[in-house]
């Protein structure tokens, strides 16, 4: 089993910048990918960003590329999504997630969640 504890969310303005990290625990050797999507109320969970955890595979949503990195720390167990010039449209809940199959896109275990929220 694999656990994830998301943090770093907060209140900011448009512009400004935010780091969310996400810690792994428990067996975290059967990590394939570290994922982060988020949730608008009234809306969907939509993929945000992902990274494969023993290569750099990475992928994001059109919507947050230039402006979201993804990266990850094998040595913590960590995966972190530093957000850069937030826009109020990237207020939302923020949750990571792990594949712990070859298959890309299981997603089996997630975080609770973390709040972003960006006033304008």
């Amino acid at each position: 089993q694999v656990q994830l504890v998301e943090s770093g969310g907060g209140l900011v303005q448009a512009g400004d910048s935010l780091r969310l990290s996400c810690a792994a625990s428990g067996r975290t050797i059967s990590i394939y990918r570290m994922g982060w999507f988020r949730q608008a109320p009234g809306k969907e969970r939509e993929f945000v960003a992902r990274i494969a955890w023993n290569a750099r595979i990475i992928y994001y949503a059109d919507s947050v590329k230039g402006r979201f990195a993804i990266s990850r720390d094998k040595a913590t167990n960590t995966a972190n999504l530093q957000m850069n010039n937030l826009k109020p449209e990237d207020t939302a809940v923020y949750y990571c997630a792990a594949d712990l199959t070859e298959v890309p896109g299981t997603w089996d275990t997630w975080g609770q969640g973390t709040q972003v929220t960006v006033s304008s």
